[in-house]
């Protein structure tokens, strides 16, 4: 084995993902530089290394050092102080700071940093604050590469070094050899099998009752990610018998003491007398309050001056000129009798003309109302159609945005006599339980929305449990008018909700008057090519659609050549030119790009499926800045694992928004997602234009898979008892 040690030079080539890396190595003993390749995880330019490994000669780039271990030796003199520090490794330290820093403490200043950190004030431009930033900075820094290196140990990728560290902190290694389960409760996305392989390696047995009440929470955690509100116990006891070689007396014990910590609630069902459901207890908790909280509303009367629909047409002609239909107006008189309501109907069917309607009533008779949804975008078209104020239900609720719990609730309620939520179908059993405790018993709740999209992406689904249960008095709006039957849009919607085949209008030229097109493509990377034509050609030229929120890719899986990933990496190469990068995992995002935010983040007060813009790429302060509708959002380097690229997104995470155009690609490749649901939903996304790009076949069979996965949950049964 040969040992090189060098600065490294600048780094050519880096798989955030698993850390393999292409670097130019400035050998000590020589001015020549050399390629190194390797897994180098935590290096950066500017740092000393010592490296183990040996010589090879690639047959096209010739001789490298193949990297078999590392070390990094922090430089002692005073113009490798200067230039490691310059190269951005310490967050907050840029070129003038460095400078600054030198100067002051010359061949000292790493030691100051590390264990003097309160004489950085003695240096100009340096206060007790921008201090304690620098000195956090470094502490993450070499916190981070400890943390790689003990991962790697165990074969872990370190992609997820970032999050651990952000849950931890700097003692991340020592707090994860004390207890690895504690992985899988903290950090869900690392899984199970990262802390079992872990904790296996530490010695732990596959016994330690730790391991099993990790796997059991693993496991319903599964479920819960699935939809379900919660998991059989027979399938539970099976899966960690064969899967996991937990005996069932194991794992009894271990339940009942998850039961006692309060973790999981297990429930038999009396109206399934063999069922019994394993809950997570805060699901529960959420399941049994939305059926409490509806049955006290339910149990008190309305009490509302009756308006007769002569007198209704009038005061909605005098104050919106808009004359509602004979199924709009019963629905109108029903809605005043009712404490709680649900409405629903597919496009075109006037559901938010009746919603700006029932607000002129309410406001006629004096009632304050609220209006909300459950996502940014589906708020803002609320409020645009109805010309009155929309919030999200995050907003409504007032989220704390330290604690992330919402301030409206029982103990203090909503300020209002009707509260009315769109697109109520993406309301999860969780939010819904947060929003009927803050909607006081004496107000009205109307909740509208689409049943035949797809169903929420969190846990349950709880508009459709509420229409089966039949404990609450629903109204379909069935009739579609005159204006949105002549859209082709609508019409094909409407077919696919009933499972006939759309009207395929191939695609000649988008000049054509119509609003639906089909293009027959049967091999993946054709369909790839007519997506970038379509978005970089035709339609910008054609169609002058250039906004980065104008045309939207929805594609219905993740992997594969007409997948979100594969796009978005195309159609950023090819619409978005910029050279400014930052590359966090396996992603890279450029100045400019288009990015959709994944889970709601109440501190930033962004939200699941919020789509903007990157404004800007701060290397120094390792940050970036991403525009959402001309509010400017902060996310640090470590936090991007929140973002991806939208150029592409998948069906699910189109709920709630609408586009002026729309770009489906449709495959047989796509065999196990092809539902009507599914296809149903992205059609309905497209508001002036929507192009179907694949084959016939793979049409035909989302049409015919009329059984989408069934959720389990028991809000039906609770609400009926």
């Amino acid at each position: 084995m040969i040992i090189l040690t060098g600065l490294l030079e600048r780094i050519t080539y880096h798989n955030e993902e698993n850390h393999y890396m292409i670097g130019r190595l400035r050998p000590d003993e020589s001015k020549n530089l050399v390629t190194v390749v390797g897994y180098m995880a935590g290096v950066n330019p500017g740092e000393t290394l010592k490296i183990n490994g040996k010589w090879e000669t690639h047959p096209k780039y010739g001789q490298q050092f193949k990297v078999d271990s590392l070390e990094v030796t922090l430089p002692a003199a005073v113009e490798g102080i200067e230039k490691y520090l310059k190269s951005g490794i310490i967050k907050g330290i840029g070129r003038k700071m460095a400078d600054r820093l030198v100067r002051h403490f010359e061949e000292e200043t790493l030691n100051i940093i590390e264990k003097h950190p309160g004489r950085l004030i003695e240096v100009q431009g340096i206060g007790p604050k921008m201090a304690a930033r620098i000195t956090d900075a470094w502490k993450s820094h070499h916190a981070i590469r400890e943390l790689v290196g003990f991962l790697r140990k165990f074969n872990i990728n370190v992609v997820y070094s970032s999050k651990i560290l952000k849950q931890y902190g700097k003692d991340a290694v020592t707090i994860i050899s004390d207890s690895p389960y504690r992985l899988v409760r903290d950090i869900p996305d690392i899984g199970f099998f990262a802390a079992d392989t872990i904790a296996k390696n530490l010695g732990f047995s596959k016994d330690d009752p730790e391991r099993i009440k990790a796997c059991i929470e693993y496991q319903i955690g599964q479920f819960v990610g699935d939809g379900h509100t919660y998991m059989p116990k027979t399938l539970l006891s099976d899966r960690l018998e064969k899967r996991f070689q937990i005996e069932p007396d194991a794992a009894e014990k271990a339940l009942d003491m998850l039961i006692e910590a309060g973790a999981v609630t297990v429930e038999p069902f009396k109206n399934e007398p063999t069922a019994t459901g394993v809950y997570p207890t805060y699901l529960y908790e959420a399941e049994i309050g939305i059926s409490k909280r509806i049955k006290a509303l339910l149990s008190i009367p309305v009490w509302q001056p009756s308006m007769k629909q002569d007198h209704i047409i009038s005061e909605l002609l005098k104050r919106i000129a808009i004359k509602p239909s004979s199924e709009q107006l019963d629905i109108l008189e029903g809605i005043l009798s009712h404490r709680v309501a649900v409405i629903t109907g597919g496009p075109g069917t006037g559901k938010t003309t009746l919603i700006r309607s029932i607000t002129v009533i309410y406001q006629s008779l004096g009632k304050k109302i609220l209006l909300a949804a459950p996502t940014g975008r589906a708020a803002r078209r609320l409020a645009e159609v109805t010309q009155r104020k929309a919030e999200t239900i995050h907003k409504l609720l007032k989220c704390n945005v330290v604690t992330g719990i919402f301030d409206k609730n029982r103990d203090d309620p909503l300020n209002a006599d009707a509260v009315i939520i769109d697109e109520a179908s993406m309301v999860d059993t969780v939010l819904m339980f947060h929003l009927l405790n803050a909607v006081p018993l004496s107000a009205v709740l109307i909740l509208v929305g689409d049943i035949f999209q797809l169903p929420s992406i969190g846990p349950g689904n709880v508009l459709s449990d509420m229409i089966r249960s039949k404990s609450i008095q629903s109204f379909e709006l069935k009739k579609i008018f005159r204006q949105a039957h002549e859209s082709p849009i609508v019409i094909n919607a409407h077919k696919v909700r009933r499972g006939e085949m759309p009207e395929l209008k191939h695609y000649e030229s988008p000049k054509e008057r119509s609003e639906f097109f089909f293009i027959e493509q049967s091999h993946p990377e054709s369909v790839v090519e007519k997506i970038i034509e379509l978005c970089t050609k035709i339609l910008p030229n054609q169609l002058a659609l250039t906004h980065i929120n104008e045309v939207q890719v929805i594609t219905p899986m993740h992997k594969g050549a007409v997948g979100t990933l594969n796009l978005n990496q195309v159609l950023q190469k090819v619409m978005n030119p910029d050279t400014k990068t930052v590359r966090i995992s396996n992603s890279r995002f450029k100045l400019k790009d288009k990015v959709m935010h994944l889970k709601n983040n109440y501190q930033k007060e962004v939200f699941n499926g919020d789509i903007g813009a990157i404004h800007a790429i701060d290397n120094e302060q390792q940050q970036i800045s991403v525009n959402y509708d001309d509010r400017i959002v902060y996310y640090d380097f470590e936090e991007l694992d929140e973002l991806s690229l939208a150029y592409a997104i998948s069906v699910h995470k189109s709920q709630g928004s609408e586009y002026p155009a729309v770009i489906i690609p449709l495959m047989t490749q796509h065999f196990a997602l092809l539902q009507r649901n599914l296809l149903y939903t992205a059609i309905t996304r497209g508001k002036n234009l929507v192009i179907i790009i694949g084959t016939k076949k793979a049409l035909s069979i989302a049409l015919r898979n009329n059984k989408p996965t069934q959720r389990l949950s028991n809000l039906t049964h609770r609400l009926n008892a």
